[in-house]
């Protein structure tokens, strides 16, 4: 997973246009090359950061919906609609962070 900034994207696109304009002269500059590849390396970084950020919200939101099943399962009579609510919103949750790692896998 990349995570560009968008003064990296921009300075990327830069790059990418020069170098194909270099390319088709038949003379590309290595030096670009080198930016590009630093770029890309600063996102790939940032990326598994964030990636590793993801996985860990949607680990505590698996966490936070065990308890809530089990607060429901345990719940006397007078607080079953609560906790219902409570278990719905968690499972919200998890739907979310797996919906948020999925997309962030598939960049």
């Amino acid at each position: 997973m990349h995570s560009y900034t968008r003064a990296e994207s921009r300075e990327r696109g830069k790059l990418f246009r020069k170098g194909f304009r270099q390319s088709l002269a038949d003379c590309v500059d290595p030096d670009i090359r080198r930016k590009i590849e630093r770029i890309d390396q600063a996102a790939a970084e940032r990326g598994a950061l964030e990636l590793a950020a993801l996985h860990k919200v949607q680990a505590d939101a698996h966490q936070d919906l065990a308890a809530a099943k089990a607060v429901e399962r345990t719940a006397p009579r007078a607080d079953k609609p609560a906790a219902r609510q409570a278990r719905k919103a968690a499972e919200e949750r998890v739907r979310l962070a797996e919906r948020a790692v999925r997309k962030a896998e598939q960049s």
